[in-house]
């Protein structure tokens, strides 16, 4: 088992926390990684964009000229690209069906690599506690200080859940908490500084993280959420 250090909001050691071995001995496979990544940052846009050709424009198709005799080039329509309020050559249309599928097990190992990466670089702490009486940004950013991460830093806590079973699929929802509260309004106003629940975080989000910072509670839930069998470690 390796070991993370622990600390308090005041910055305080107060021990150390096991890891399972199998974040920390996960081979990083940089092309599984960059398959998600690019998966991820393919599937989060719109592909809405959306222009009209000349023959959509709300535009008069009468000829702009006499074809000869003014000694001008030929010209057939005023809706045409070069003129004013005219339609646009190849420009972008709404394209559907652009999702591009990544399935769970190569998720999973994409993030237990990204992890791994996190832990052995010692970028990886773990929080006893996100409590707080009020919100205090100071607070939190004295502990960033102290921790030597002005850059980009995450803050990973355990979530409230729910199962239902639907259509007899046994499901887990994310339901709303007031647990972290005051603690996501301190982070809110520091730059550079996020705060998610566990099972809200994406490779995205702990590829972009210099330095990730989890609660307790919130690394028992990362090991049963990646970690759930010894088939897919």
């Amino acid at each position: 088992m390796a070991q993370l250090k622990k600390y308090n909001l005041e910055g305080k050691e107060l021990g150390s926390c096991e890891v399972d071995k199998r974040f920390v001995e996960c081979q990083v496979n940089s092309q599984l990684i960059k398959d998600y990544i690019t998966a991820l940052r393919a599937n989060s846009r719109q592909w809405s964009a959306n222009t009209k050709g000349r023959s959509e424009v709300n535009h008069s198709t009468k000829k702009p000229h006499a074809q000869k005799g003014g000694g001008r080039a030929r010209q057939g329509s005023l809706a045409a690209p070069q003129y004013k309020g005219g339609g646009r050559v190849f420009g972008p249309k709404p394209k559907f069906n652009q999702h591009v599928r990544i399935n769970q097990k190569e998720r999973h190992a994409a993030m237990r690599s990204i992890i791994a990466e996190k832990i052995r670089d010692n970028r990886m702490i773990v929080l006893d506690s996100t409590e707080m009486q009020e919100p205090k940004t100071s607070t939190v950013s004295r502990f960033l200080t102290a921790q030597a991460m002005q850059r980009r830093a995450l803050f990973l806590a355990e979530g409230a859940y729910i199962d239902a079973t639907v259509c007899e699929v046994p499901h887990r929802f994310t339901v709303a908490n007031d647990t972290h509260r005051n603690f996501t309004k301190s982070v809110r106003n520091i730059p550079r500084a996020t705060f998610k629940q566990v099972k809200n975080v994406s490779g995205y989000d702990l590829l972009h993280a210099n330095h990730i910072i989890i609660t307790e509670n919130g690394l028992k839930e990362l090991h049963e959420w990646l970690l759930p069998t010894h088939k897919d470690a």
